[in-house]
């Protein structure tokens, strides 16, 4: 009897799954207690995975708790890459879908600022503009400009304070989280990513700028929201933390 990839997936990701049957070793001996330690040796790596990519959740949840999720979540999203930094994009909507979280709604979008910085760890490279070019531009080209932003950057809105909920379980001494929507963004200048609190209206200025948007549209997009919006702080925020790489 052949086992297919299927069955031995299945059975390598749920401990309580019998070893597929017909499976051997190299000696053509059944592969029973072989097989059952490497399943516990990828489990326990897809766990360690989670807990490593997704900090915040692990210590907001506590050792215990995150490794009965982690096992839930490896059976129901397997890998589809070799590659441990990519495994875990479907965690965050895996939390908000789970029942026993719901009293718990921040949770979601605070694994989404979890992964956004790992992402942001691992992208591209891009040389930010001299400030300088910017600053040279006259104002009826300025309002027309289009700003290419660097790869790594990340914008995450939320109607929770993740950023206050990310420096509390980061920061020793940061205060305790109040309640209230934010907006993050994350940005790379060196080798690490950076998380930055942006003023509302902020996020709107970045998600019409990484949509294409001019500098003018961009600017519109936020006063049409908040009115008293003032471009300078989010636009020096961007230059600098090198998010600007290329003026059209």
């Amino acid at each position: 009897m052949s086992v297919t990839q299927d069955d031995f997936r299945a059975a390598l990701l749920d401990a309580a799954a019998p070893v597929p049957a017909g499976l051997t070793d190299g000696a053509g001996a059944p592969a029973g207690r072989r097989y059952n330690v490497y399943r516990n040796n990828v489990a326990v790596s897809l766990r360690e995975a989670l807990h490593e990519g997704f900090p915040t959740i692990a210590k907001l949840l506590g050792a215990q708790n995150m490794d009965g999720l982690a096992g839930i979540f490896l059976r129901r999203h397997p890998p589809s890459s070799p590659l441990m930094m990519l495994y875990g994009e479907a965690f965050p909507d895996f939390l908000a879908g789970m029942p026993q979280l719901a009293h718990l709604g921040y949770l979601a979008d605070v694994a989404r600022l979890d992964l956004a910085m790992r992402q942001s760890y691992h992208a591209a490279d891009a040389d930010p503009i001299d400030p300088a070019d910017l600053a040279a531009l006259p104002p009826e080209r300025l309002v027309e400009t289009r700003l290419t932003l660097a790869p790594a950057l990340r914008l995450i809105r939320s109607a929770w304070p993740i950023h206050a909920i990310w420096r509390f379980n980061t920061e020793e001494g940061a205060p305790r989280p109040e309640p209230g929507a934010q907006d993050v963004v994350i940005l790379r200048p060196g080798f690490d990513p950076e998380p930055h609190l942006l003023p509302p209206g902020g996020a709107d200025v970045i998600a019409a700028l990484h949509q294409g948007h001019s500098l003018g549209a961009a600017l519109d997009a936020a006063t049409g929201r908040v009115p008293d919006f003032d471009l300078t702080p989010t636009l020096a925020l961007l230059l600098q933390g090198g998010a600007i790489i290329a003026l059209t």
